[in-house]
């Protein structure tokens, strides 16, 4: 080859490999992001490896890591690893109450019953992380972050219904209090269980929970349903 046919081939080259570093091809460069914006990144990323693997075994190394970006930047925000993991179960409490205080719509204390067993159940669903990282109690928080704080929220709430329909019914409302922590600690465990077996479906465990809380042992339906679901 001599060296003209070799300088052709080498522009060749270069415009072969230019065709393939077109502005289509080319990697996508890193964006920049606001400080809001990667401060939703790291949250993302911190309450992801929280679930996987639990407080003590996460790093900020790791956060830091897989943000591609340098352990100083999650301190800047968070201040650490109790700060980045206070924030993150503060938003698991608040979507998941939130999304309980939603569902409590009906008037029958039944219908009740299902739209809080329901939503409960839906958030393991659809937010899976959020409540693994919310069962996984942390020695760092205080008693306002944990699971049984968020069970003890949604009591509180149920008592009030137990309290009208007692009351109504001849009971001793102080009891409200006693059933409420009975029924809804039977949701949260039965939840648990579920967050690993996913059988049987949501509708079906919820029918059977709410047959269970509402019948009794003595009284249960052979085939349980859910009141929303047959009127449908």
């Amino acid at each position: 080859m001599t060296e003209r046919s070799g300088a052709n081939a080498g522009r060749h080259g270069e415009t072969e490999g230019a065709r393939r570093r077109t502005p289509a091809g080319k990697p996508t460069p890193r964006v920049r992001m606001s400080a809001g914006q990667r401060r939703e990144q790291l949250i993302a990323i911190a309450r992801q490896l929280f679930a996987e693997r639990g407080f003590d075994a996460t790093s900020i190394e790791e956060v830091a890591a897989r943000a591609r970006v340098s352990k100083p930047v999650v301190y800047e925000h968070f201040g650490g690893k109790e700060g980045l993991y206070a924030v993150v179960v503060d938003r698991e409490v608040r979507a998941l109450l939130d999304r309980i205080a939603t569902a409590l719509t009906a008037g029958h204390p039944r219908e009740l019953l299902e739209q809080a067993a329901t939503a409960l159940l839906g958030y393991i669903e659809e937010e899976t992380s959020g409540f693994r990282v919310l069962v996984r109690e942390s020695p760092v928080m205080s008693a306002a972050g944990s699971f049984s704080s968020v069970m003890n929220d949604v009591a509180h709430r149920v008592e009030h219904i137990l309290g009208a329909e007692f009351s109504a019914r001849g009971y001793d409302p102080k009891l409200a209090e006693l059933y409420s922590q009975a029924l809804v600690g039977m949701v949260a465990l039965a939840g648990r269980w579920w967050l690993e077996v996913r059988e049987p479906g949501k509708e079906t465990v919820a029918a059977h929970l709410v047959n269970l809380a509402w019948n009794g042992l003595s009284h249960l339906e052979a085939t349980p349903g859910l009141i929303a679901v047959r009127g449908e």
